[in-house]
């Protein structure tokens, strides 16, 4: 291992964004909760949106769209898909995301974005090394969250929801956006290591067959994360080293 904590074959970094770099991933559960819990409320039997165990089986990492599939269909749920310019209160698949997307945008408004410091000083770590990196998030929003907390230089490359789109790469677990960076970094993914807190990501990471998965456990998930393919888990990515 370097004294980055990286299998010395590793030549490329890819992270994802919420509960990686920032600290947005509260503020997406609690805009989903508001979100689904709203809606839920015109349905007589359906039990809250749970903010842990709901948010990450079916809504951490993935597209909105996906996210909004995967929990109605966990309630025996089902809307119309609608289009993605639809108005946040209309009754369907892409309006629900909306919504939750106008609730976040609100959200990191009045409460602002703050990074990991601890991430931050492993990217400079990383830059400084040699190894190329790229940000791979499902959020449509990661160029401006990356520009807020002043970090938009440290990635060479970047695959957010906006350019998923454009390619109609499908989202996390699916390995493709974590492909494409590889791809656009110009290494194979055998030599590149995954930096995700999100069980979907450590599916992607798995199917993708790259070289090194590494879980980050914000929450107590350590066991999870490695069930679903980490080849180690840290509390933070200051644990796996970085300094001279």
């Amino acid at each position: 291992m370097t004294a980055l904590g990286l299998p010395d074959t590793i030549q490329a970094c890819l992270f994802d964004l919420d509960g990686v770099v920032t600290r947005t991933a509260v503020v997406h559960a609690a805009a989903w909760k508001e979100t689904f819990d709203a809606f839920l409320r015109g349905h007589d039997g359906q039990r809250p949106f749970d903010e842990v165990a709901d948010y990450d089986e079916y809504v951490d990492g993935r597209p909105r769209a996906d996210g909004v599939r995967a929990f109605l269909d966990s309630r025996g749920i089902h809307l119309p898909e609608g289009t993605p310019d639809d108005p946040p209160d209309a009754p369907t698949v892409h309006g629900l995301g909306n919504r939750k997307n106008e609730l976040l945008l609100e959200k990191i408004r009045t409460q602002g974005v703050e990074a990991y410091d601890g991430t931050l000083r492993y990217l400079e770590a990383v830059r400084a090394r040699g190894l190329r990196t790229a940000i791979v998030s499902s959020s449509a929003n990661c160029r401006d969250v990356l520009r807020s907390i002043g970090a938009e230089h440290f990635f060479d490359v970047r695959i957010d929801g906006v350019v998923a789109a454009e390619r109609r790469l499908p989202g996390k677990p699916h390995p493709d956006t974590f492909l494409a960076a590889a791809h656009d970094l110009g290494v194979e993914p055998s030599a590149a290591a995954v930096f995700e807190d999100a069980l979907a990501g450590m599916d992607a990471g798995r199917a993708g067959r790259f070289g090194y998965v590494v879980g980050v456990d914000r929450v107590g998930q350590t066991d999870a994360l490695y069930a679903h393919g980490a080849d180690t888990v840290v509390k933070d990515l200051a644990e796996l080293g970085g300094k001279e």
